[in-house]
């Protein structure tokens, strides 16, 4: 597994989690859908990404059940927690994901990573979230900790 390097130690060791109470959903959406997702009236946190295949939304679980179960060729999995590490990162970082990546893959937990601008999410199936949130605790606290004996 990859560790923090010398410049993301401190950026793990400033890292806060929030782990959001709702349950959400990855769907695929045929890209003749994309004008109608674009128009769904979502709350925080959600995403709608498109590129020549489909497009993808990460909602909550709530938000799909009330507009769009029934959407024709939708294709959803679910249910997932949302993880944010609630640290505000330059594009220019190098590896932080890979870091988190890697030790949850290491634990035989899958990812969908989402990042915005500032910040990385990750969706974990909901039965790994307790391992998940664990494991990234105990990351965040070896950081703070090996940034201590510097």
């Amino acid at each position: 597994m990859p560790e923090p390097t010398t410049k993301t130690l401190p950026l793990f060791a400033d890292t806060k989690l929030r782990v959001s109470p709702d349950d959400y959903v990855v769907i695929s959406l045929p890209p003749s859908a994309e004008a109608w997702a674009r128009n769904l009236k979502l709350e925080p946190f959600s995403s709608v990404t498109r590129d020549q295949d489909e497009v993808s939304l990460v909602v909550k679980a709530a938000d799909w059940a009330r507009y769009g179960s029934g959407e024709t060729g939708a294709k959803a999995q679910g249910p997932y927690t949302l993880i944010t590490f609630d640290i505000k990162l330059d594009l220019s970082v190098v590896g932080y994901l890979s870091v988190v990546s890697s030790l949850l893959a290491d634990n035989d937990i899958s990812i969908f990573a989402v990042s915005t601008y500032l910040r990385d999410h990750i969706l974990v199936r909901k039965g790994d979230s307790c391992r998940a949130v664990g494991l990234l605790n105990g990351l965040l606290e070896r950081s703070k900790g090996l940034l201590l004996k510097k």
